[in-house]
Parts: structure tokens; sequence; C-alpha cells
């Protein structure tokens, strides 16, 4: 079957994470359904760009945002590049697509004084549980690493002798980022506690039943306790993320390491973080220029 020639095309030679690949099989197989109701068509090589469009206005009246449609016709235009690559069609019916115009989003990052309203919480942190929490958020926040890479570390991953951490990003891409002392003695802390479970899973986190930790945990993780000390809509682990990022570039940080950091392909993903650095660079600027105090 084609969708499941992909999946593994994705899974094995292109290095897609567990995340990525369900939701490019997911969307596919919508689509496959819309097609079977809609025009009892039962093979996918054989649809044309009309197909394809009234597939886009459907989701539309479903109420779908414009990014969440994009993200759908992009696994589907991947899979046809796919069917292109192998020869099961001659071309690709969304070669002149053009995706649907979406707003920017701005991601306001937590400020430092929300990060330090966080440390109080947990100032007298005792038990597995708020251990592992806090260097959870620690961990995101300290090393900029996306939840995915947090979930898929292992306890071999770290290097107490060198003080860094092993991270397996994006396409199966390993780096290496430095851990701060301050890093290294809520590990300590907590691998005390973990060691309790006599675990004979290696990955690093644990749920409190002894079992892997897993994606939507992390995401309950990091909203259960942002709620406490900000007001700000979004409270995602990728927030935490970006306040990674822009803290580093509002002290001076060279934009290049912070690319490598972050595991980025390219400069111009890095860039994106550097908005909210502008923002903080203007702030300083009409506050201290001579020319603007009266």
């Amino acid at each position: 079957m084609p969708i499941s020639k992909f999946i593994e095309y994705l899974q094995f030679e292109r290095g897609y994470s567990k995340h990525t690949l369900l939701a490019y099989k997911k969307d596919l197989l919508l689509f496959r359904a819309f097609l079977q109701e809609t025009y009892s068509a039962d093979t996918l090589s054989e649809v044309i760009y009309v197909q394809i469009r009234t597939w886009i206005v459907n989701l539309v009246n479903d109420g779908l945002s414009n990014r969440s449609i994009n993200r759908k016709i992009s696994a589907l235009k991947s899979f046809y590049k796919f069917l292109e690559k192998v020869g099961d069609i001659d071309s690709n019916p969304l070669q002149g697509h053009h995706s649907l115009k979406t707003q920017k989003k701005t991601i306001t990052p937590f400020s430092k004084k929300e990060l330090e309203r966080l440390d109080e919480l947990f100032f007298e942190a005792k038990g597995l549980e708020q251990v592992r929490d806090h260097l959870i958020i620690e961990l995101l926040y300290t090393t900029g690493m996306r939840r995915a890479e947090l979930v898929g570390l292992k306890l071999s991953d770290i290097s107490f002798e060198n003080k860094i951490i092993k991270v397996l990003g994006k396409r199966n891409k390993e780096r290496y980022i430095p851990l701060l002392e301050i890093t290294i003695d809520f590990l300590h802390k907590y691998m005390a506690l973990r060691n309790d479970f006599n675990s004979e899973y290696q990955e690093l986190f644990l749920t409190n039943k002894g079992k892997p930790l897993y994606d939507s945990l992390v995401y309950k993780i990091v909203t259960k306790y942002f709620k406490q000390i900000t007001t700000k809509e979004k409270k995602s682990p990728h927030v935490l993320r970006h306040a990674f990022a822009t803290h580093l570039l509002d002290e001076g940080a060279d934009l290049n390491v912070v690319k490598e950091l972050l595991g980025h392909a390219s400069l111009a993903s890095t860039q994106i973080y550097t908005q909210s650095s502008l923002a903080h660079l203007k702030e300083v600027y009409k506050n201290f220029h001579p020319r603007n105090k009266k």
C-alpha cells in the first residue's frame, strides 16, 4: 500500500519523528476517506488537483485554520513527490499549488522574572514527581531542546564528566549541548530518586508508575506550573525554547551559536527568535540614548 511505503520511507530514509509520522499518516488517511466518500475513488495515485481543491474547500467549511490546512496539504504534497520518485505517477498533482495565506504568529517568550517566580514554586521540591517536573522545565529552558528531544533522552545521553547532554534532533541528527552547574545539580537530585524505581527502562524521564515519559505529559507539566505564574496565553514547552533563544540573544550571544544549540538546519529558522530580542533592544535604545532623554 502506497501510504505504508511512504511512512516507512519517511521513517527509515528521512528519519522523521514518531509525532510527524503519525500526523502524516492521519492526514493521508483522512484524504483517502474523503476521496472514497466523495468520488468513490479507490486509489490515491489517480487523483487530480480539482479533487484536492474540493477537499481544501471542505476543510475550510469545517472551520480548520489555514495553518492547519497548509500542514495537511504539505503532507499530501510530500506523499505525491514520493509516488513520483518511485514511478507510481508521472507528475505531482500539487506541483502548482499555492499555500493558503496565514498570519504570522508572534510568540511572547516567558520573561526572566516569570522564570524566577517559577523557581520559587519548586523551592522545597520533594518526591520524584516535583523534582522531575522541575528538571524538565529546567532542561527545556537551559538547553532549548524540543519537547520530542527531551522525551527521547536516554540515561547514556548525559555525561556528568564532560558536563554535556546528547540530543537526537530532527532527521536523527545528533548534537551536544553544554549543561550548566545548576542543571547538573538538578540532574543528580532527580537521578537519586529515579534509581529507587530500579527501572528496566533506559529513558531518562519516567512517570510516577516507572514508565517512560510521553509528549502530552510534558505539555501538561509545563502548562500546570506556568498557569500559576503568568497570564500569557501560550504556555507550551516551545515557549521555553523560545525564551532560551531570546534570552541568549538579549545577553549578546552570537546568532550562529544559538542556531547550533537549537539544532536548526538554517540560520533563517533561528532568526525568528531575533524578533523578541529586537523588541528588547529597541526598548533599551529608547530608554538610554541621550537624544531621547528629556
